[in-house]
């Protein structure tokens, strides 16, 4: 597998269009690649972005947010907080690299990764080509981000093991692969979280990656998503009391 972070310029509030970005700064790409892209850049063109101090940031978690758990129960103040199903500190709001502003996750993740997988597929003439939205992600009990996909397209995001045998025989009951998480990690890691300025990244020869030429169905979307309930850490996630978000702040 080979990743190439690329370089842009300072992307800021002047910058209102993400395709004249991919346009100057994506000049080719192969069959079989998929395009990596942080979600903060697709933000900040959309103009997801509360100027510090206009509101404060725990009423601007609890607008963003599905689900929250207060800051102030947090050792380090931080709102732990449930976004489109993923679990995010201060549900994906972040001020690093924002110039002043809160940048929020984008409106339509999924509707983003569609357009841009479009794009790519009627500007390079490709068949097999993917997109992942990323941004990054804590794990319990372990110190450092690493990077997960908040949207993708173009490709199968579970190598599904289940009913298929290991080396010895043993059929695997539960196990499937996150394509897309570990495709985003990877891309994340190479692309940095400080002053990189490399906010896009295109990944080559991946064999693993089952392509498919549209948009995933929502029945494909809806099957990588778990219920508080039926998730393995649930002993965890319901033995606390989240409180209900408003599900998206508008702007």
């Amino acid at each position: 597998m080979k990743v190439t972070a690329i370089k842009t310029c300072k992307i800021t509030t002047k910058n209102k269009s993400l395709y004249k970005i991919l346009d100057k700064y994506v000049p080719a790409l192969k069959e079989g690649s998929v395009l990596v892209v942080t979600s903060k850049i697709i933000a900040i063109c959309e103009g997801r972005l509360v100027k510090i101090g206009k509101i404060e940031k725990d009423t601007l978690i609890k607008k963003e947010a599905d689900y929250f758990l207060p800051s102030e129960i947090n050792p380090y103040h931080f709102s732990l907080a449930i976004k489109n199903n993923i679990l995010a500190a201060s549900a994906g709001i972040d001020e690093s690299n924002g110039n002043g502003y809160h940048i929020l996750w984008p409106k339509n993740p999924q509707k983003t990764a569609n357009g841009i997988r479009r794009y790519l597929v009627k500007r390079f003439s490709l068949t097999q080509v993917g997109v992942i939205i990323t941004d990054s992600k804590t794990t319990p009990q372990r110190w450092g981000v690493t990077g997960i996909a908040i949207a993708h397209s173009g490709f199968k995001a579970l190598n599904d093991y289940r009913g298929k045998p290991d080396i010895f025989g043993r059929k695997f009951k539960a196990t499937q692969v996150s394509v897309m998480d570990g495709l985003a990690a990877t891309a994340v890691l190479v692309m940095g979280e400080g002053r990189e300025q490399t906010p896009l990244a295109i990944v080559e020869d991946i064999p693993f990656v089952r392509f498919q030429q549209r948009d995933p169905t929502k029945k494909e979307l809806q099957e990588l998503k778990i219920s508080l309930a039926e998730d393995l850490y649930a002993p965890l996630l319901t033995s606390v009391q989240w409180r209900k978000g408003e599900g998206g702040y508008n702007l």
